[in-house]
């Protein structure tokens, strides 16, 4: 069966709505009328036979399928962008701010960046990496251009690429991870953070004692005392040493109750110049590709532990990450 070529300007306007959050400001942004966009959206669900965008409130949600349709489209136009440019010999230059939290600065953020630089030598990134609270207040001041951000899903300019499961993180060397009726030694950030106020809220509610046995200002401090064995910690299972491990049933500690993390892209609702834009559409594709399966699916599922007493601490649900 001969399967309909997709309208590269149809993608480029469905690609450009999920970004904007309406198909009006989209119109907007390519000339167009907002009944000719929705009827390319039309045309476009015709031909893969599928919703792909549903409404919530004043914005648009896109389905399963128009995620699916998302991410190829993004990767069909970055290609057709790329071939553009190296026939027609365009070199882009200028500098590119980009923030990202140390969770995946170290495991495919150099192969993004390999990407970029071989197709784009002229433009010179400056990666800043730090806590996910500090690269977005940079962002909203103007000191960066783009942030990959784990949270803050509810920001204007979110965009989501991916969900990541919380875990428990402990030594891969040292057993055990506690000493059955001991305090829990947990390896933390300094607060305010999220991964801290979680792991204390999850413990108290399964009436597991818990003490704070190390604080690190670093990601990389705080690797090297899980891995150590000075302590336990809860965050996704993104970009992991090799010293530490995932935590399972056997390892007594509670079942992680938190929903799921957003990884988002952010642009502070400003316009891109050619540069940033070409990078998010390798850090993108990136993300969607290392993060498209569930972490969770490696992760063996938890029993349910019962609580067996109360806490002052019960009830802490900050999502502000760190």
């Amino acid at each position: 069966m001969d399967l309909p070529n997709l309208d590269m300007d149809v993608l480029r306007t469905l690609v450009r709505a999920h970004e904007l959050g309406t198909f009006h400001r989209a119109a907007m942004e390519v000339g167009r009328s907002q009944s000719a966009v929705s009827q390319q959206l039309r045309r476009l669900e015709e031909q893969v036979g599928e919703k792909l965008f549903v409404k919530r409130g004043r914005g648009l949600v896109p389905t399963e399928a128009g995620e699916v349709v998302l991410g190829y489209a993004r990767r069909i136009l970055g290609l057709n962008d790329a071939a553009l440019r190296a026939v027609r010999g365009q070199l882009l230059e200028g500098v590119i701010r980009f923030g990202l939290p140390g969770d995946f600065a170290e495991s495919w953020l150099p192969a993004a960046l390999g990407r970029f630089n071989r197709a784009h030598r002229s433009v010179r990134i400056e990666a800043v990496v730090d806590r996910n609270r500090r690269l977005l207040e940079r962002l909203d001041r103007g000191e960066l251009d783009l942030v990959l951000a784990i949270g803050s899903p509810s920001r204007p300019d979110a965009h989501l690429l991916a969900t990541l499961p919380l875990v428990w993180i402990g030594s891969r060397s040292f057993e055990p991870i506690h000493a059955p009726g001991a305090p829990v030694p947990l390896a933390v950030f300094d607060s305010p953070c999220f991964f801290r106020q979680s792991a204390l809220a999850m413990l108290d509610r399964a009436g597991i004692p818990s003490r704070i046995a190390f604080v690190s200002p670093s990601l990389h401090g705080l690797w090297a005392a899980v891995a150590a064995g000075l302590g336990v910690t809860l965050r996704t299972a993104v970009g992991l040493p090799p010293g530490v491990r995932v935590l399972l049933d056997e390892d007594g500690l509670p079942a992680v109750s938190e929903p799921p993390l957003s990884v988002c892209i952010h642009d502070g609702q400003r316009s891109l110049g050619p540069a940033a834009g070409a990078l998010r559409t390798i850090l993108v594709d990136e993300v969607i590709g290392q993060l498209g399966a569930p972490h969770a699916r490696s992760v063996r599922k938890r029993r349910p532990i019962r609580s067996r007493r109360s806490s002052s601490r019960r009830g802490v649900r900050s999502r502000t990450l760190s």
